[in-house]
């Protein structure tokens, strides 16, 4: 039962902050060429360095 405190309001703080960035991700204005283009990158990083294991 005490986890059950402890973990629902951690959840509930995480939840209300993904619900505000995504309401403001919604409100500006986003150049998402250049967000995937890093995000692309740095998936590539992690895959490059699980395969050849460096880095």
């Amino acid at each position: 039962m005490i986890r059950f405190v402890i973990i629902l309001p951690i959840i509930f703080v995480a939840w209300m902050l993904l619900v505000r960035i995504i309401s403001d991700v919604k409100k500006a204005n986003v150049d998402w060429t250049g967000v995937t283009t890093i995000i692309g990158f740095i998936v590539l990083a992690f895959w490059l360095r699980h395969v050849t294991g460096m880095g």
